[in-house]
């Protein structure tokens, strides 16, 4: 490993400690701790979709044309750290909620920030992006042992004395860290910083990336982000609630499993790429959602545990095949000038609305399938798998190959 990949490693591993060091017990804390609704719950997660659709005016207008990246990065991990400290305070969801939707706007825009980092840096993304994000991944893991077997905050009587809480804290000092250590990173200055005297507003805003949308594959790909991200929002929504309630031990610490495989396809996915495809790695990718949610909806937490660690390991397929492949895709087909825009957009489409219209439906969905003796999750489980499976036949059917003599990383 170069002192570059080294560097570029720590970001990303810093980026999704903090991610993963709150949100993925987000929905255990606000049913437990601040008496949360179904429908707050929804609206808690959703900020998160709320931040990815400003995240590409945020990038368009500021790190593509005037200020350097890694200073921006920098800027919003600050702030981002004293949110999360008044998460950590916030005595009940309505001062919560302003706190978390604040820090969503803050933070979601990080995401396509530390790709144009650590694109940057790189002279064959298709290959060399895999082993840096990977770290990302790593970092999420370790959030998650981090709660569940050195801190036991999502253990019962942790939630019943409201050790929960103390998430947010540790994500707090993360974020800190990683405003900090940003000032650090390589230099990565506006490409567009020629161009910043015209006045369209298309221009000014970075919009320069819809351009993209011309290109019938890209237009496929992008629609297939925005729908593919409906049944992911169950999966963050729900997950965790659902495994504490049918007596899982420990269920953040072994939803982590699935960032273990994370980690192991992230590493052959390169590999996949060029030898099979973008094509087949988006459809291994969507196909993995709906094989995922048919298990959480058979199995159990006695004989048919397996099935349940199955479909949480099935997690590096779904996540790296269409995310991963997909951020690839994108900068592959965007031009240099305007890459950083181009990541904001694909953020736009998968965090943003997708995940919006996912986190609604996920909601009402839940609400209809829950009596007064509990949630019905073979029935929530199975709307997400059909769903999923409808946009694997649309997307099959749509996307048509590239033009021969593109770049390896968007052969289809």
């Amino acid at each position: 490993m170069t002192w570059m990949t080294a560097r570029l490693s720590a970001m990303m591993f810093l980026q999704f400690f903090i991610w993963g060091g709150w949100f993925v017990t987000l929905g255990t804390f606000l049913s437990s701790q601040l008496s949360a609704t179904g429908g707050q719950i929804g609206m808690a997660f959703s900020t998160q979709s709320w931040g990815a659709i400003i995240a590409p005016f945020v990038i368009g207008l500021i790190a593509d044309r005037f200020f350097n990246a890694e200073r921006i990065l920098a800027v919003l991990h600050l702030v981002g750290s004293v949110l999360l400290y008044q998460l950590y305070l916030a005595p009940d969801f309505n001062t919560f909620y302003p706190y978390v939707l604040a820090y969503m706007m803050v933070y979601m825009p990080t995401l396509a920030l530390v790709n144009s980092v650590a694109f940057r840096q790189m002279r064959d993304p298709a290959l060399e992006f895999a082993r840096i994000r990977v770290w990302g991944t790593v970092g999420w893991i370790v959030a998650g042992v981090v709660i569940s077997f050195v801190f036991a905050w999502d253990s019962k009587a942790a939630i019943t004395s409201g050790g929960l809480r103390n998430t947010f804290l540790m994500a707090a000092l993360a974020s800190l860290v990683l405003g900090m250590y940003s000032f650090t990173l390589p230099r990565t200055t506006p490409l567009n910083a020629r161009e910043t005297t015209r006045t369209g507003l298309k221009q000014i805003l970075g919009l320069d990336a819809l351009g993209l949308l011309k290109d019938r594959s890209y237009l496929v790909f992008f629609i297939a982000s925005i729908l593919i991200c409906i049944p992911l929002a169950f999966y963050y929504q729900n997950a965790n609630p659902f495994l504490a309630q049918i007596g899982m031990t420990n269920p953040t610490a072994k939803m982590a499993i699935g960032q273990v495989s994370e980690v192991l396809f992230m590493l052959v996915l390169p590999l996949f790429i060029h030898r099979l495809g973008i094509k087949l790695a988006l459809l291994m990718g969507m196909l993995a959602w709906a094989l995922r949610y048919v298990l959480f909806a058979y199995g159990n937490n006695a004989d048919l545990a397996f099935m349940l660690f199955t479909g949480i390991a099935l997690h590096g397929i779904c996540y790296d095949f269409f995310f991963v492949s997909g951020q690839i895709y994108t900068d592959a087909k965007a031009p240099e000038r305007f890459r950083s825009s181009a990541q904001g957009l694909i953020t736009l489409a998968t965090y943003g609305f997708g995940m919006l219209i996912g986190f609604w439906i996920a909601g009402h969905v839940s609400d209809y399938y829950t009596t007064p003796t509990g949630h019905q999750w073979q029935s929530i489980w199975l709307f997400p798998a059909f769903f999923s499976l409808g946009v694997v036949l649309v997307f099959m059917v749509a996307f048509r190959d590239a033009r021969k003599g593109e770049v390896a990383a968007a052969k289809v």
